[in-house]
């Protein structure tokens, strides 16, 4: 038995959906599935019961859950205890990144130095939102950044730290370049160039949202680029528009693609935002805790 046929089992059972379970583990569904039959092969019964139209937990199901959920924990209390030691012994600040980040994460970096005692070294990784957010249950992050987040792993606090505010890059030379805002209506004709959900749930959902709000399904463009290989086929003319955060704008301006401001439909409309939030083990010392808070106010985050 592995910790991640307990780890897919578990998700599975809080979705009740083969297909959504894997959008949260951030993995193909096939390998949820496969995972999961092998457990049930190791017990010996059949944890779900599976049709077209729904997946229940079957009896043995419900008895299994919480003693996996209770083997979870336990995995987690023993990770973060030892990361707990090997952070005070080495002065280690383990920090997960969110992309697009810019220069949020240029100043944060510049605070902690500036605030944390002498000595302590900051360590970076960057993984999908769901695995950022399970590391820093399990104490191999000290923190996490996050956006469009509510409800993290059980252990784990989300503190609200800033918005981050939405801008649409477009060709520089298409007429709504011009503009000095843009309002999402404007755009009804233009392909959309954005990720695929799996890869930022929260900004797909939210874009994909607002078109349908202003009364128009996004026309589609390719959604398989990087982004910079996104802007760069703006800054050879080519017609589309996509939605990026503005602190990462600021990073890759280029007069050949314009970043404007992006609105919500409607008269007064606000200017779209997905909440940021810091991550944190509930059992983080306060001084850490106290730290990485100053941190991000100073650079206007909020506190706690």
């Amino acid at each position: 038995m592995e910790l991640r046929q307990l780890r897919y089992f578990v998700t599975v059972a809080e979705e009740l959906h083969f297909g959504r379970a894997a959008e949260r583990l951030m993995i193909v569904q096939s390998a949820v599935s496969q995972q999961v039959r092998r457990l049930e092969r190791e017990l010996g019964a059949d944890l779900f019961d599976r049709s077209p139209r729904h997946v229940r937990l079957t009896e043995a199901g419900e008895r299994f859950l919480p003693e996996a959920r209770a083997v979870l924990a336990a995995e987690r209390r023993a990770l973060a205890v030892a990361a707990d030691f090997a952070a005070s012994a080495d002065k280690v600040l383990r920090i997960g990144t969110s992309s697009g980040m810019g220069d949020h994460l240029e100043r944060f970096l510049m605070a902690v130095e500036k605030l944390a005692a002498p000595g302590t070294r900051i360590e970076l990784s960057s993984a999908p939102t769901a695995v950022r957010l399970e590391q820093v249950a399990n104490g191999m992050l000290d923190a996490c950044f996050a956006r469009g987040v509510e409800q993290g792993p059980e252990g784990v606090r989300l503190i609200p730290v800033w918005q981050d505010p939405l801008v649409v890059a477009l060709p520089a030379r298409d007429l709504l370049a011009r503009s000095a805002r843009i309002d999402v209506g404007m755009l009804a004709k233009t392909p959309l160039w954005l990720t695929t959900r799996r890869t930022n749930p929260p900004l797909v959902d939210l874009v994909t949202g607002i078109c349908r709000d202003a009364g128009f399904e996004p026309m589609p463009g390719p959604s398989n680029t990087r982004l910079q290989d996104t802007l760069a086929a703006f800054a050879a003319g080519t017609r589309g528009w996509t939605v990026m955060y503005a602190a990462h704008a600021r990073q890759l301006a280029t007069p050949q693609v314009a970043f404007l401001p992006i609105y919500e439909p409607g008269e007064g409309g606000a200017q779209l935002a997905l909440p940021a939030v810091l991550a944190v083990r509930a059992a983080t010392p306060r001084p850490r805790l106290d730290l990485l808070l100053a941190a991000c106010r100073e650079i206007g985050a909020g506190g706690e």
